[in-house]
């Protein structure tokens, strides 16, 4: 449908030209059957043409840029090849939905929600629509999502959901009709504030005109209610996550974040006497409420998928014995079963006693309804005999078929009943083009009832005339805009203050988290070591000195440290900074997100750098950026327990290798410029002239280098902070006899604070490595190792 300029009515050849080419779908969001603007859309249509094209640019880098900061991002499957972390797809305008429309959506969702609570109730309980015929068995019996373990836990009347979300579709006749229910581990509503903080910052005056409907009140009262549920347990909320490969691990991360909850792997979970805790540096806390983004055959390898790596060991058990609050119960994923959609009417029916307001899709394979075929996926017979006969003489799926039903959640299935997905506007360099949409709508359950998240997370496809929209396949995604009928008072997630204010430490740290925190210290560390080694061995190559054997020792100690100068300077420097970078990426939800985007210009610059860079340049960036990643972590990363375990690392590595690089270049023979090369390496120089009246000499340089304690590059200096910081960590209490991590640090402080520089050879330097090897290994032992901890348990349990 083109639309000519005379079309746009009133409007002033700016809005005509940012829509004369604009072709909408069968139905457009944006533009009615008769050519014209539809109402709601009036306002945007008219700011966007208003501002200009510069304009427009300039304030959508705005919006992008505050995403590139902020860290968001999503991961793209390709098949063999290794997932690829990708900046989030923002495109502009937002979806705008017109008000009584939403009012009418928002009926029909919570009437959906509530039907999906009682079918899954009853389908983990008397199953009642399977021996009444209004679903047949096999749907269930024969089910991978329904988890044999769990079959009675509706009997129990616990919602089995509390949060969801629905995936919409427009038709031609202007219909929405569900495409899908997500209540496994829905994704998006992580996604949707972003985009909305986003957008809003492109578009605040016409946010504000609009009375755009806020998004905070939903959570607010959604993480109320996980409150009033950890009341009854009395323990913790957590974020269950896969981990950070999965592809919306970003939002997670930032779901725990915003809500002030734990974010958790399996593996910091333990289940004793079917409770559940978090293994933390403290020991085992209990937990009461999980909010679970793990498919649930994952979950418990005992009782579920045996070899499930991501899981957590008696989770069903605890989910049993009703010591926790799984939201979305284990199980809930058969609600997702696409053949469910074809008995819907039936189901609806049996269970309110009225007819759905928002329809399915039937999806259908030649030319027959999905609910003609049965999951026969492999896996053992769950069958539910003899009030659940199986079917029998039904074909097994075809490949095809099963992928269909086992489609990823970031895509979308057109039904027979939607030849074509409706049309949204999407800007397209200067022009307005038409791409098909669907619309992600989120739903939270709390003590009085169904509330819907005014907005969304709507998809749009890279080209039009499609009918499959995914973000992994190169779609977009807009954000959703609700106007309201007076202007929305700002809501917080805070909670007001009333007569006062309390200042709280945060709880017990994760082991993982601790363990993580650590290790990014001394991989940031090794990343500075191999870079001021590469700098000091291109400055002696530049020199020009024939048969140098300071270089060859350089050499043999980038080697060591795991950077081959035959493979490129930028190679194995490279390996080091992605491993710090990955290691950061597992930590977003505790870590600064400036100092995660420091680390991550270090990997793309040498990425970027050349097998024949100049190496000098290229390390002098390199430790530039190492400096401001130290001084945000100084600056700016508050002193809780994670910065002491992050600090300790840190430490600890420099330490160590300031020890084996001593060693390597002064404990044994000096060569030619030795001595002035471990200056270099520590950074020493102006520090030598100052202190010392003298030319360099190994007892000089060394005790500078080892001994001197005000030098923030001396091996002592590393000891004594990391004696203090080991004192700050859980369970260490002045007074107390000494463990053995602690007397290992303060025997090492007292050598170095009465050792002479003579006495500083190749066996002292070594000698010190190996004992920075013992205080990494004792504190792995005592904080990271998961292994057996029943004490902590009966301590735990005892508070």
């Amino acid at each position: 449908m083109a639309l000519a300029p005379a079309a746009v009515g009133k409007a002033d050849g700016r809005v005509a030209a940012l829509v004369a080419a604009y072709r909408g779908g069968a139905h457009d969001e944006m533009m009615g059957l008769d050519g014209h603007v539809r109402p709601h859309y009036r306002a945007l249509v008219e700011g966007l043409a208003a501002m200009g094209a510069e304009e427009r640019a300039a304030r959508f880098d705005a919006s992008r840029q505050y995403l590139r900061e902020a860290g968001v991002f999503y991961r793209v499957y390709g098949g063999a090849e290794a997932p690829e972390e990708r900046g989030w797809p923002l495109a502009f305008p937002p979806l705008i939905m017109e008000r009584r429309e939403w009012t009418a959506l928002e009926a029909g969702l919570c009437q959906r929600a509530e039907f999906l609570e009682r079918l899954l109730a009853d389908l983990y309980g008397a199953r009642r629509v399977v021996a009444g015929g209004a679903l047949p068995s096999a749907l269930v019996g024969r089910n991978p999502e329904f988890l044999r373990p769990l079959a009675d836990q509706g009997l129990a009347g616990e919602p089995l959901i509390r949060f969801i979300a629905v995936d919409l579709g427009r038709g031609a006749d202007g219909a929405w009709r569900v495409l899908g229910d997500r209540a496994q581990a829905p994704s998006g509503a992580g996604f949707a504030v972003e985009n909305r903080v986003a957008t809003s910052r492109a578009f605040p005056e016409l946010n504000a005109a609009l009375k755009v409907q806020r998004l905070a009140g939903f959570f607010s009262r959604f993480r109320d209610q996980l409150f009033a549920l950890n009341e009854e347990n009395g323990g913790r909320i957590g974020v269950l996550t896969p981990g950070p490969l999965n592809e919306t691990y970003f939002e997670h991360a930032y779901l725990a974040r915003y809500l002030g909850f734990q974010l958790l792997e399996g593996g910091d979970l333990a289940v004793r006497g079917d409770r559940l805790f978090v293994r933390t540096v403290d020991g085992l806390t209990p937990l009461a409420v999980l909010w679970r983004r793990l498919d649930g055959d994952f979950a418990d390898p005992i009782e579920l998928y045996g070899s499930s790596r991501i899981g957590t060991p008696g989770l069903v058990a605890a989910a049993r014995a009703g010591t926790v609050h799984l939201v979305n119960a284990l199980g809930s994923g058969l609600l997702e079963t696409r053949a469910l959609l074809a008995f819907q009417p039936q189901l609806a029916a049996a269970l309110l006693g009225t007819a759905l307001k928002l329809p399915s899709v039937a999806t259908f394979w030649g030319g027959e309804p999905a609910g003609r075929a049965v999951l026969a996926s492999g896996r053992p017979d769950l069958s539910l005999a003899p009030a659940m006969p199986l079917a029998s003489g039904r074909p097994p799926l075809t490949e095809a078929e099963l992928a269909e039903l086992r489609r990823t959640d970031g895509e979308s299935v057109v039904g027979q009943e939607i030849a074509t997905l409706s049309t949204a506007p999407v800007l397209i360099g200067d022009r307005l083009e038409a791409r098909p949409v669907t619309l992600r709508v989120f739903l939270a359950r709390d003590e009085t009832g169904w509330h819907v998240m005014p907005g969304g997370f709507a998809r749009v496809a890279e080209l039009a005339g499609t009918s499959t929209v995914s973000l992994q396949s190169g779609g977009f995604s807009i954000d959703v805009w609700v106007p309201g009928e007076r202007e929305i008072e700002p809501v917080s997630l805070l909670p007001a203050r009333v007569s006062g204010f309390v200042r709280r430490v945060p709880g017990s740290l994760p082991a993982r988290a601790a363990d993580n925190l650590f290790w990014l210290g001394r991989y940031v560390e090794r990343v500075e070591v191999a870079t001021r080694l590469l700098r000091l061995h291109a400055v002696r190559q530049a020199e020009g000195a024939r048969d140098d054997r300071l270089a060859l020792r350089v050499e043999a100690l980038l080697a060591d440290s795991g950077v081959d100068l035959r493979a490129g300077p930028a190679s194995g420097l490279g390996q080091l900074a992605a491993s710090a970078f990955q290691t950061a990426s597992r930590i977003r939800d505790r870590f600064s997100p400036d100092g995660w985007r420091v680390l991550g210009e270090i990997v793309e610059l040498l990425d970027g750098a050349r097998r024949g860079a100049d190496v000098v340049p290229l390390t002098s960036a390199v430790l530039t950026r190492l400096s401001s990643f130290a001084g945000l972590l100084g600056e700016n990363m508050y002193q809780f327990t994670g910065w002491r375990f992050l600090r300790c690392g840190r430490l600890l590595e420099r330490g160590l290798m300031t020890a084996f690089v001593g060693s390597g270049l002064a404990g044994r023979e000096l060569v030619d410029g030795s001595l002035e090369g471990l200056l270099d390496f520590t950074d020493s120089r102006v520090t030598y002239r100052r202190r010392y009246s003298v030319a360099p000499s190994r007892e000089t340089v060394l005790d500078l280098a080892v001994l001197d304690p005000m030098n923030p590059r001396s091996i002592a200096f590393q000891v004594n902070g990391f004696v203090d910081c080991l004192a700050a960590l859980p369970g260490m209490r002045e007074g107390e006899t000494l463990g053995r991590l602690s007397r290992i640090a303060r025997r090492l402080q007292v050598r170095l604070a009465t050792g002479a520089a003579a006495e500083v050879d190749t066996a002292f330097l070594d000698r010190i490595v190996g004992d920075f090897s013992d205080l990494s290994d004792h504190l792995t032992e005592r904080y990271f190792s998961g292994g057996p901890d029943d004490h902590l348990a009966e301590r735990a349990e005892g508070e």
